[in-house]
């Protein structure tokens, strides 16, 4: 009642009777609109026994206290979720032995994801009897509002209410199921333009990688071609022995041109698979070899684009490894994110440090009890104690704007950990060593 303008209009001789009567007519109201356990004996005490009432219902017109107690024991069954109420004003007549009082009372109650204020008119007597006041008259009203006989509540108001929210809450679940479709759809070119990124980060390496057996196919295939005119030129003069040795030659520098040339065809298979999207189907692939493939293809990706960069790669490959059953395009992804990242950590550290600083890369295999463990560790910068929870979480980045989407590491953590049932743990000191470590199952 702190905030509740109270209107007293006629000043009684004795200021207790206000006091007394604010007691029982707030009483009388809690046990009216909230109905609480104790709200039989808490009426019966506050109101005459021939007490009249106009309750908000078409048949709520009483004439007794007992009635009263009846139409409160049944309205107490409808009551709203969370019913709270509280006085918007209250005038107070007294004359004599009777009270008059009249107010407005702002009724709140939870309604699907809102809450609903509704003002109720209130009008009430009391008479003084003896050291007590009883109430013996009260009447509630909803304006503008139609409740049909046997219910105290407006169901008119609330239904309209309850309309207005479900068309409320179907268009705010429209509107973010569109904008659902908006994010997935972006999410997918996201995912799509990291793959690319990736991509285009294997196309130096690659352009270095096929350059050397192809050199060789075409040294090999020049020398054939001199050998060749000499072999012809030793048949017609009969000499047949040094035929049989060019012939010879020539027989195994073909083997060495095949040879190149298988090395140049696995190269672009290895691209190419790189860029398709994964069948979904794991097959056994030689471990080390495809770390090497992408460690040396990370390495030269870098190197043509920074001539000047040089690094130290350290490998320890485990023969005991073997071939492991994986998706191999995807793990290849995951291995460049690990190099790219750490080369371009190391090249960070150089940049800060000057040409006293020998960049390393370490990586190695290791065929264990609990599975297959990839270790990949750099002495670059490290990674920040703060932002060592957040690495795996989607578009987080320390890069500067523009030179990383966020998705790397969330990429690779969800291909290890969703796409091959294993683990993804990364160790680090700020300023000396990053390192990731990758557990797949045998």
């Amino acid at each position: 009642m702190e905030n509740t303008k109270i209107t007293l209009l006629h000043h009684p001789s004795d200021p207790v009777l206000e006091a007394d009567l604010l007691q029982v007519h707030l009483a009388l109201m809690e046990a009216t609109l909230l109905a609480p356990d104790d709200f039989e004996g808490v009426i019966r005490r506050c109101g005459a026994e021939d007490l009249t009432a106009c309750g908000t219902g078409k048949d709520e017109v009483l004439s007794s206290v007992e009635e009263y107690v009846r139409l409160i024991a049944r309205s107490k069954a409808q009551l709203p979720l969370g019913l709270a109420y509280h006085y918007e004003n209250l005038n107070i007549r007294i004359v004599g032995e009777v009270a008059l009082l009249d107010g407005v009372i702002d009724l709140s109650f939870a309604l699907a994801e809102e809450r609903v204020h509704m003002n109720t008119r209130l009008s009430a007597a009391y008479q003084r009897k003896g050291q007590s006041w009883k109430a013996i008259h009260v009447h509630l009203s909803f304006p503008s509002s139609e409740q049909a006989e046997g219910e105290s509540w407006p169901i008119d108001v609330l239904k309209a209410r309850n309309q207005e929210l479900e068309e409320k809450v179907a268009r705010r679940t429209e509107e973010l199921r569109t904008s659902l479709e908006k994010l997935k759809n972006t999410q997918t070119q996201l995912i799509q333009a990291e793959k690319l990124a990736s991509l285009g980060e294997l196309t130096a390496g690659i352009a270095h990688e096929i350059q050397n057996p192809l050199n060789f196919v075409n040294n090999f295939s020049e020398v054939n071609a001199e050998l060749l005119i000499e072999l012809k030129e030793e048949i017609i003069g009969g000499n047949t022995a040094e035929a049989l040795i060019l012939a010879e030659d020539i027989h195994q520098n073909m083997g060495k041109i095949v040879h190149h040339g298988r090395r140049a065809d696995s190269i672009v298979k290895n691209m190419l698979q790189h860029a398709r999207q994964p069948s979904g189907e794991k097959e056994f692939v030689n471990l080390n070899a495809l770390v090497d493939e992408y460690l040396r293809l990370s390495y030269h990706g870098l190197r043509a684009k920074d001539k000047s960069f040089n690094a130290t790669m350290e490998t320890d490959f485990d023969e005991a490894v073997g071939k492991v059953e994986m998706l191999p395009q995807e793990m290849g992804r995951v291995l460049l994110n690990l190099f790219n990242n750490a080369f371009y950590s190391v090249v960070e550290k150089k940049r800060v440090l000057g040409t006293a600083f020998k960049p390393i890369l370490y990586v190695a295999t290791k065929k264990t009890e609990s599975g297959i463990e990839i270790k990949v560790k750099d002495n670059g910068m490290g990674i920040p104690e703060e932002v060592l929870a957040k690495i795996y979480q989607p578009f987080f980045t320390t890069k500067p704007t523009g030179e990383g989407t966020g998705l790397g590491l969330s990429m690779s953590y969800d291909i290890v950990t969703k796409g091959h049932g294993g683990s993804m743990k990364a160790h680090t000191k700020e300023g000396e060593y990053a390192e990731f470590d990758i557990l797949l199952p045998a």
